[in-house]
């Protein structure tokens, strides 16, 4: 598998040049500054390969960006508002303009409203390191006290309730602030930034969406940009819903294998491809990757390898959860990589161009010098390196 790492832009507290001391062979990057749903302009594209390419001194970095993550699905197409006709246009300007820059790989996510979301971003681990964590209690108490929405009690059983309840009863308002931030702004990658009162606004465009009408939403998006990334070689890869159920009430539609088989079948495309995510999906029980993998590693097209392990017994089928250290969750990776592997393996006998699997260690635990460091919640500097760390000794173990 080919070795990235998500870089986030001049403003990352990791810079290109500790990646050439890392060993990265790739960076995956967005255009984040561009507001969701405007097109990714051809001189706007070109500016970010080049901050890749060169060190600060002006020397070449020998890294290429290689792969997009993400080239953001905004509202207006996730629930096919008044302006779908131009958002769809803008976004197949943007995959002719990534293309034409040499760009193929292309991760995006259908997760309504709230991209990936957590918690708390720096809880405390007993290593003296810190991780992300999602609390399902404390995301009660956001949904029914803070953002106040309609109907979130409905959404949980009563034994349930008494402890957010209690959890909200002895919290200060500088408590309810962070949780806030937590949750709404406090996530790297997001190309919006929502107030409550936009939450508010954005949960009733959801009103009369149910899951069903979101997948057909999904599907209608794909066949409408499928066909340009097929002409331009483009491999389209959706990442999995994180966490892997409902948030809001909200619909989400790409939480399992199941989701994603349907969707691959709906649109038939090698254009039409999964981000493996590990920890995302394995946050729900009994995720059997390694026959996913066998099922449908052809049309994987990029893996984010992590772990993640769950806290606690379900409540209405939803998990809390944190993010523990690569070979230490909840999920096997060394099977989850010997059956990226045998993937690439097959690839090669079939002549396929992409049987290299670009993947990145993904949400490391600050550790050392990333304390004080305050670097984006959930990429690291050290933390990340421990990962690939591990996730190389794998590969060198098996391959």
């Amino acid at each position: 598998m080919r070795q990235t790492w998500r870089w986030f832009g001049p403003h990352d507290t990791v810079q290109i040049s500790d990646l050439r001391q890392i060993g990265v062979e790739g960076v995956v990057s967005a255009l984040h500054h561009v507001p969701t749903g405007d097109i990714w302009t051809s001189d706007e594209i070109a500016k970010r390969q080049q901050q890749v390419a060169t060190l600060p001194d002006g020397r070449p970095s020998g890294i290429a960006w290689e792969v997009v993550e993400s080239l953001p699905v905004s509202e207006t197409l996730k629930t096919k508002g008044p302006d779908w006709d131009l958002h769809i246009a803008n976004y197949i300007t943007s995959l002719q303009n990534l293309a034409a820059a040499g760009l193929q790989v292309i991760c995006y996510n259908f997760m309504p409203v709230l991209d990936w979301t957590r918690t708390e971003l720096r809880a405390p681990l007993p290593s003296g390191g810190t991780a992300m964590r999602f609390d399902l209690v404390d995301f009660a108490v956001f949904d029914m006290h803070i953002l106040a929405r309609a109907g979130a009690a409905g959404d949980y059983p009563p034994d349930f309730l008494t402890q957010v309840t209690a959890r909200y009863s002895g919290m200060t308002q500088a408590d309810c602030d962070e949780l806030q931030h937590n949750i709404v702004a406090g996530l790297p990658g997001a190309n919006d930034g929502w107030s409550l009162d936009d939450i508010k606004r954005l949960l009733q465009t959801y009103a009369d969406i149910d899951t069903t009408q979101l997948r057909a939403n999904l599907i209608a998006f794909l066949r409408a940009v499928v066909p340009t990334a097929e002409q331009m070689g483009l491999r389209l890869c959706c990442h999995p819903d994180d966490p892997p159920f409902s948030l809001m009430g909200l619909p989400r539609i790409m939480s399992s294998p199941d989701d994603f088989a349907q969707i691959m079948r709906a649109v038939d495309s090698p254009a039409n491809g999964i981000t493996l995510c590990t920890g995302s999906m394995g946050v729900a029980k009994d995720v059997d990757f390694v026959r996913f993998i066998e099922n449908w590693g052809h049309r994987i097209h990029f893996a984010h390898l992590r772990n993640t392990s769950r806290t606690g017994p379900p409540v209405a089928e939803k998990y809390s959860f944190f993010e523990d250290a690569h070979l230490e969750g909840d999920t096997d990776m060394v099977a989850v990589v010997r059956a990226l592997l045998e993937q690439e393996a097959e690839r090669r006998t079939r002549g396929r161009p992409d049987a290299i699997i670009p993947m990145r260690p993904d949400h490391g635990h600050e550790l050392l010098d990333d304390l004080p460091r305050k670097s984006m919640p959930g990429y690291p500097l050290i933390g990340r390196m421990r990962g690939l760390a591990e996730l190389r000794g794998i590969m060198a173990a098996l391959g």
